[in-house]
């Protein structure tokens, strides 16, 4: 049994206000699975249905058709609610930390946040957001700071503590380090892989760029035609889908050839 699994997934939005009747498709038959302790990447362009496919994924929102099975269970009820230990087993971090914190809360109401429901003391609460800055690789003494005096990695960092504070299953990981730098993402993308291994938690790592999914995922899928196609090689020599070989030629190389105009 997957932990996550979607089938036969329409999806679409209303074009041009509420009144509008059309409706522009983003999602058709798409499927997906991610079994447990696992990390599949999604890859494609903007707009092309990631999003999208997260939001169904964190129960957000509900498909047009198709069902989202999580452990084997339907992830919404008939009322299109998510129970309470799903939500907890489902968490998100996104791309950007900024947008995803509050500029008046400090790192320790940021990170305490999530475990709130579980009414621990204040210093056991204390505690527990400090084991979590640990480790993530950041120094508990900054807890009391304010989260946006914080670098962006360093905000990025307590964004995916905070995600993992509930003991998730599941971790949807939206573009989780493309706004860093190149340096903060490798040490952002070592850091969860070591996270993956120590907990075994799964991600769905979603992303426009290929070179970032080399060592980190297990398992590949590219949007083409909104639905996720699954790609066995995608470093590999033999053909790949046009959206996938269109990201892979969009990698410049590492020293472009300089020519003389």
């Amino acid at each position: 049994m997957s932990l996550l699994r979607m089938e036969g997934i329409h999806h679409a939005y209303r074009q041009g206000g509420l009144l509008a009747r059309r409706r522009l498709p983003v999602l058709e038959a798409a499927a997906l699975r991610i079994e447990a302790g696992e990390c599949v990447a999604l890859l494609g362009p903007t707009g092309s249905g990631k999003s999208t496919l997260g939001r169904l994924m964190l129960g957000l929102e509900a498909p047009d058709a198709g069902t989202v099975l999580f452990e084997g269970r339907p992830l919404r009820d008939a009322r299109g609610r998510v129970a309470p230990a799903d939500r907890r087993a489902i968490q998100a971090v996104f791309q950007d930390p900024f947008g995803a914190t509050s500029p008046r809360l400090s790192a320790f109401a940021v990170m305490a946040e999530p475990l709130l429901a579980a009414r621990l003391p204040r210093e056991a609460l204390r505690a527990r957001v400090a084991g979590l800055m640990r480790a993530v690789g950041l120094d508990p003494a900054v807890m009391d700071r304010l989260a946006h005096r914080m670098s962006g990695g360093q905000l990025q960092r307590l964004c995916i503590a905070r995600a993992l504070a509930p003991g998730p299953r599941l971790v949807l990981l939206d573009e989780a380090v493309n706004s860093l730098d190149l340096e903060t993402q490798a040490r952002i993308l070592a850091l969860l892989a070591r996270l993956r291994r120590e907990t075994g938690v799964a991600y769905l790592f979603v992303t426009h760029d290929l070179r970032l999914v080399r060592g980190f995922a297990g398992r590949c899928y590219v949007m083409q035609d909104r639905r996720p196609v699954e790609v066995a090689e995608p470093f590999g020599d033999g053909p790949l889908p046009p959206a996938m070989a269109a990201l892979r030629d969009a990698i410049l190389p590492a020293r472009p050839a300089w020519r003389p105009g």
